[in-house]
């Protein structure tokens, strides 16, 4: 019996002994905390942040730059005994606000990764005085010091969609990246997110050693330990910042959107938005309070038009049903049909403008014939000698739509574009029974009914007719400082259409400025090519629409530009759409184009709830 208690005693302290090891395992080896606690009490470990890569414009304007910024951050543990009101005072906060960021400081919720023996972010951005004055007291406030930082500075009030803005890292980025922890900043928006990587460098750190009562006594080892911040890289830019002014210039009081291309690169020359916002308002303490404003405003300046608004393409979409019915042979350019005004089929009666019938496609294309194309997509779908039935021809059309850029997200290197909308067969199926013809879609052929397309493609769209064929990735990064493009943005994406057939595209729309519906696009000196687009809007007035490239033989760039609730396209987004390409191509606006600049510069057209 007594041998027995003896080998319980024995197995007894055995496993304490084992219980003990397994412990002194997990503090010294698995766990982090006991490691934090042991080098604090040595060292205090400060991070260095990189500098974030400057942004330049295609010309070398310097856009977007650092400025030195500075976080209260706090050590929990160290934490002792202190005048709370006067270090409140200091920061500009009440003693109700500083209990809080502690308790938040404490919530391993909103803060993972919490440990007392590292510093935490207490509060970011101060100001310069509030440094200094704080600086000269923080010997009283055990447990606080100062971090240094940079912030974004703008030398431009423009392009605050494309540029984008920084914030604070929320719990999801920190449990995807751990490169981040609270309190870092990343890009929230624009190129400053989807060059995050590129833009935000590397972190350093820098050892300090302490002293038995935790004062900082200098350097660990005089640095050998200490790893220097490696600065993120610049960015230069493929917009014109000019331009882009000029543009955001014109575009006020309005609501809509300018995309201007470079069809050989497939770089974004300029890309507005409006309205739009000072770039400068997403910076600083106050960048909650100005976003919240904001997104209270009705006019949704927030709102990224050319890349997130999907509009009906009205009339400039045109050019790709007869690239589409030349293609499948269902016109040649010689081939005409009647006009008398409009197209007639059963349920209704699209008008036309008034032009001699019949009509083939370059002079279609030019006087924006409605009954032309309409006839067209009745010959494609509805002949059975074609496509054994609808459902078969239509998906035809739609596969070259696609090819063309359409339906899909063109892949531009920001972030937010939408992919607009082409329907397939399936979805008219299920609508009508599988009971539908062309006449029950028709208004698709003049850009109407369900099509959905973003300015950004109508955009391509011209940069497509300008090359014949094919385009290339729209990006508006031109260049990454010691790195190469990625292929996506110089690979010649072709359509599904032969190039021969582009040529009549490029000529219709060179004749619907010289006489057609776009007189007002044409510029002394430059062959411009255009097509007016005025798409039907359910919810008020029509939009006016532009859609062009110049010079025809040697085109360096194309335009797309949409101007809500306008009216016919020629009425506001033709002469738009001229002073920008005469901005561009001859570097000012000529005499003969004030009045015109004048007049649409104090042009105010918006919706009637915001009077």
């Amino acid at each position: 019996m007594l041998e027995n208690r003896r080998y319980v005693i024995a197995g007894a302290v055995v496993v304490l002994i084992l219980i003990f090891i397994v412990r002194l395992f997990f503090l010294q080896i698995v766990s982090p905390d006991y490691k934090a606690w042991a080098d604090s009490n040595a060292f205090l470990k400060k991070t260095l942040y990189p500098s974030r890569g400057m942004i330049y414009d295609r010309n070398g304007n310097l856009l977007v730059y650092n400025q030195p910024a500075y976080d209260v951050m706090v050590i929990m543990r160290e934490v002792q005994p202190f005048d709370t009101l006067d270090f409140c005072n200091i920061l500009g906060i009440t003693q109700e606000t500083f209990v809080k960021r502690i308790a938040d400081i404490r919530n391993r919720r909103l803060n993972p990764g919490y440990s007392s023996y590292v510093p935490q972010l207490f509060m970011n951005q101060l100001s310069v005085q509030g440094y200094g004055v704080l600086q000269e007291k923080l010997y009283k406030f055990p447990g606080f010091y100062i971090q240094n930082r940079t912030i974004r500075e703008y030398n431009y009030p423009n392009a605050a969609h494309i540029l984008g803005s920084i914030g604070e890292v929320n719990k999801k980025d920190i449990e995807e990246d751990p490169y981040y922890v609270r309190g870092d900043y990343s890009g929230r928006s624009g190129v400053e997110k989807s060059y995050e990587q590129e833009l935000r460098g590397v972190k350093g750190v820098e050892i300090l050693l302490r002293d038995a009562h935790g004062r900082i006594k200098g350097k660990y080892e005089e640095g050998i330990h200490d790893i220097a911040p490696e600065s993120g890289k610049s960015l230069t830019m493929s917009i014109d910042v000019e331009l882009q002014a000029y543009g955001e210039m014109l575009m006020q009081n309005k609501l809509g959107a300018i995309v201007m291309i470079e069809p050989a690169t497939g770089e974004v020359l300029c890309m507005v938005s409006a309205p739009t916002f000072d770039p400068g308002l997403m910076v600083g303490r106050q960048r909650g309070r100005n976003h919240a404003i904001l997104a209270k405003d009705p006019l949704k300046p927030l709102f990224d038009r050319p890349l997130m608004a999907c509009y009906p393409p009205g009339s400039t979409f045109k050019p790709t049903q007869g690239l589409i019915f030349m293609q499948e042979g269902v016109v040649t350019p010689e081939t005409t049909y009647s006009c008398a005004h409009g197209y007639t089929y059963r349920g209704g009666r699209p008008a036309c403008h008034g032009h001699y019938s019949p009509i083939a496609l370059v002079p279609a294309l030019a006087t924006s014939c409605n009954s032309y194309f309409c006839w067209g997509l009745h010959e494609m779908i509805d002949s059975r000698r074609r496509y054994p039935t609808v459902q078969e021809g239509f998906e035809v059309w739609k596969n070259h739509m696609v090819s063309m850029g359409y339906g899909y997200k063109l892949g531009i290197d920001l972030p937010g574009e939408k992919r607009g909308f082409i329907p397939n067969s399936q979805f008219y199926d299920k609508i009508y029974q599988e009971r539908w013809n062309s006449s029950t879609i028709i208004s698709i052929a003049i850009g109407q009914g369900e099509i959905l397309t973003t300015p950004l493609q109508i955009c391509n769209l011209g940069a497509t007719i300008a090359n014949r064929g094919y385009f290339i990735t729209p990006h508006v990064v031109k260049e990454i400082e010691d790195t190469p493009l990625d292929t996506l943005f110089t690979n010649r994406r072709y359509t599904s259409i032969d190039p021969q057939y582009y040529d009549y595209a490029a000529e219709g729309m060179r004749h619907a400025v010289l006489g057609g519906t776009c007189r007002g696009a044409a510029i002394p000196g430059i062959e411009v090519c255009g097509k007016t687009g005025t798409a039907e809007n359910p919810h008020g007035k029509d939009h006016s629409i532009f859609m062009g490239f110049a010079p025809y033989d040697k085109p360096g760039v194309a335009i797309a530009v949409f101007i809500e609730n306008a009216g016919f396209g020629a009425t506001y987004a033709v002469p738009i759409g001229k002073l920008m390409l005469e901005k561009y191509l001859k570097g000012e606006i000529s005499e003969s184009s004030k009045y015109t600049e004048e007049y649409i510069k104090n042009a105010v057209i918006l919706p009637n709830h915001v009077f």
